[in-house]
């Protein structure tokens, strides 16, 4: 028997027949019997005593081989040959009898204690990328889809393991959190406010379900894609192949979004995240019969999926599930039929980086391929600073504020002298304030706080926040004295976007299961009643006025790609003569995230590549008159040039000046790779 290590040896001792051609020419008849039934797979006809073979052997030597045709002379010879050959003879023969009767336990040894390969770590780098954590592992293990920009704009990247290289996949420009079809073939996707579907053997994508503010999604055997629509809703199905969407779980009080759906094997039940008031929020297994859920960890942050079971697990229905709790990528048993994790908390890897919802999304940092091959990677929640940069691009002075992880929502004071933001600090989200070298906080609350928007004298802030379980907006005093008033409390998730400059309304973008996000004022004098601004089929969102009050410019998908609109604002008062007019459309190429030049007269906002734009802006009685938009200057910003419900990521100041929150040139971690894990047996 031969074989490249011991394993492979005993291996080929279980499961072939010798090569008798090994055997020397003049062997005798009775040996070679001998040893076949030494080497005999049925135990049954197994030689079971090395007496025995003492005894043929014996016999052998004594006895005229009797081959046919045998001369005298090769009697003689044989005999000789055989005695010269008589001790390692005896020796073969016991060591070949000792290894038959040894064939049950080596069978059992290798049943119940496989040699397997050692535990291995990999990285793999990718190109430059402001999704880090937006990657995924075909089912197979054998192939790697990420998001990256590369030397252009973010898109889609494909790589075999078995390669050195990656490739882009063309039309998928914007995408963020793809995942897998259950043969390897498609990928789906999330880009433009639409869940989408990437044949790889060819063809365009195609879209197959409005997705607003989307985390997550999966797919199974039977053709169902579960996905995370929005931003304040529960989670939907739809056909891989387009069709109708109906939800499959149902929002419970005090809680406000489920996503980062993931189906275990057999593509019945799933996992999914649960974000709303502390008593609900956590890690859930659901099913798609509509069961109810059950809760699994009482916390959201990070990511969880479903592994296969080791090999030392004897029950089928007992899968191990990796997510990332605080800083640490871990693992713990699932058992899927009682709903319940059992066991240790194992630690896989250190070194991730925390954050909010918006910068650690919680479909990607870790992935695993359903061939127990485990990818992941670190510090995915990334340092920005603001940084002052001019008309051309060119930065000036030093940064207002210097590497805050997890910055978000930049929003200057009416003077440009204070910015308010949004930063996460022990994974808790508030409003805070800078002004120069001092820093403080706004809002308090445990929940997150987020998106800040300045009064007109900057002396108050409305902003967003969670503290009931849903996205409710409320205002508190700038200086963070006193207690927040809630000033628009809803079912539906909402954020303000912009305060009139007589500082009589609020505008607020909502999402809408129906309608994608729509956009609506809060009066703040008097009754305080909300009133829709702009609703339709499409997605209206981060909507602004202008300066003197009579305008709102706003970026819509109505298209098929986001574009910036500007719209007359009429108040619910106004006379019949001042009805509504519009939309213009400003941007020709794609823009996203408005904001008014101070004096009106021009309008900037982003293109898909990032880079700042400027739309000059007349107006001639009623009507306004937009000129053509042009390129003032490439950015690193926060987020891109892309609609990624991850919100408006600059600002601008009274003299001009651009304040970006720039993503800082640091080398991104691999993306590293778990091979043969072997995690420990239940206990």
């Amino acid at each position: 028997f031969t074989g490249a290590t011991v394993s492979d040896t005993i291996a080929a001792v279980l499961t072939r027949e010798p090569d008798w051609a090994t055997l020397p020419a003049g062997t005798p008849a009775p040996i070679r019997k001998l040893l076949r039934r030494c080497l005999e797979k049925d135990r049954k006809r197994r030689l079971t005593d090395a007496g025995a073979a003492r005894l043929e052997i014996d016999d052998t030597l004594t006895t005229s081989p009797t081959a046919e045709g045998a001369s005298a002379a090769g009697v003689l010879a044989a005999k000789t040959s055989l005695r010269g050959r008589l001790p390692w003879m005896v020796a073969t023969a016991a060591v070949v009898a000792m290894v038959a009767l040894a064939l049950p336990a080596v069978r059992h040894l290798r049943e119940a204690a496989p040699m397997s390969p050692p535990e291995t770590r990999v990285d793999i780098f990718t190109p430059a990328t402001d999704r880090p954590a937006d990657f995924a592992l075909s089912p197979d293990g054998r192939q790697l889809v990420f998001v990256a920009s590369g030397d252009g704009a973010s898109r889609l990247w494909l790589r075999s393991l078995a390669t050195t290289t990656a490739q882009p996949l063309a039309g998928t420009e914007g995408a963020r959190l793809p995942f897998w079809s259950p043969d390897g073939r498609s990928l789906g996707f999330f880009a433009s406010g639409a869940l989408r579907r990437l044949d790889l053997a060819g063809g365009v994508p195609q879209s197959l379900s409005p997705a607003i503010s989307a985390n997550g999604g999966t797919w199974n055997a039977d053709g169902v894609i579960l996905f995370a629509p929005s931003g304040n809703g529960p989670l939907m199905r739809v056909s891989a192949s387009g069709g109708a969407v109906t939800a499959v779980t149902t929002l419970g009080s005090q809680e406000q979004v489920h996503n980062s759906p993931h189906f275990l094997p057999g593509g019945r039940q799933f996992v999914f995240s649960v974000v709303g008031s502390a008593d609900k929020s956590g890690t859930y297994l659901g099913a798609l019969d509509g069961s109810p859920p059950a809760r699994l960890t009482n916390g959201t942050r990070g990511v969880i999926l479903p592994a296969p079971p080791d090999l030392t697990n004897a029950s089928p229905d007992s899968l191990w599930l990796l997510w990332v709790r605080g800083e640490t990528l871990v693992a713990q048993r699932l058992d899927g039929a009682k709903a319940a994790l059992t066991g240790d908390i194992l630690t896989l890897a250190d070194g991730f980086t925390g954050g909010t919802d918006r910068t650690l999304t919680r479909s990607g940092a870790v992935s695993v391929a359903a061939s127990g091959l485990v990818a992941y990677r670190q510090g995915s929640g990334g340092l920005r600073q603001l940084t002052w940069v001019d008309r051309s691009g060119k930065v000036l002075g030093p940064p207002a504020v210097t590497e805050a992880r997890d910055l978000l929502d930049p929003a200057l004071s009416p003077d440009g002298r204070r910015v308010a933001a949004s930063r996460s600090v022990l994974g808790n989200g508030d409003v805070w304030l800078f002004d120069g070298a001092r820093m403080s906080r706004v809002t308090f609350e445990a929940m997150d706080d987020s998106v800040p928007v300045w009064s007109p004298d900057g002396a108050q802030i409305v902003f967003r926040s969670t503290q009931t379980g849903q996205m409710d907006i409320y205002q508190r005093a700038a200086s963070g004295a006193g207690v927040e008033a809630p000033l628009v409390v809803t079912s539906q998730a909402k954020a303000p976007t912009s305060w009139s400059a007589d500082g009589r309304f609020v505008l607020y973008m909502s999402n809408d299961p129906e309608s994608q996000s729509d956009l609506w004022v809060i009066p703040m004098t008097g009754e305080r009643k909300p009133f829709v601004f702009l609703k339709t089929p499409f997605r209206e969102a981060y909507g602004v006025f202008s300066p003197d009050g009579r305008w709102v410019a706003y970026h819509s998908n109505e298209s098929g790609r986001y574009e910036i609109y500007v719209r007359s604002f009429v108040a619910p008062n106004a006379s019949a003569t001042d009805a509504a007019a519009g939309p213009w459309q400003v941007s020709t190429a794609g823009g996203v995230y408005p904001v008014w030049r101070r004096d009106g007269k021009e309008l900037y906002s982003l293109n898909p590549a990032g880079a700042m734009i400027a739309a000059p802006i007349g107006v001639t009685g009623a009507t306004l008159d937009p000129g053509a938009a042009v390129v003032l200057f490439p950015t690193r910003i926060f987020g891109g040039g892309v609609d990624a419900q991850q919100g408006r990521q600059y600002d601008v100041a009274p003299d001009g000046r651009f304040l970006i929150n720039t993503e800082l040139d640091l080398a991104i971690a691999p993306i590293a790779l778990i091979l043969n894990w072997q995690p420990p047996a239940i206990r």
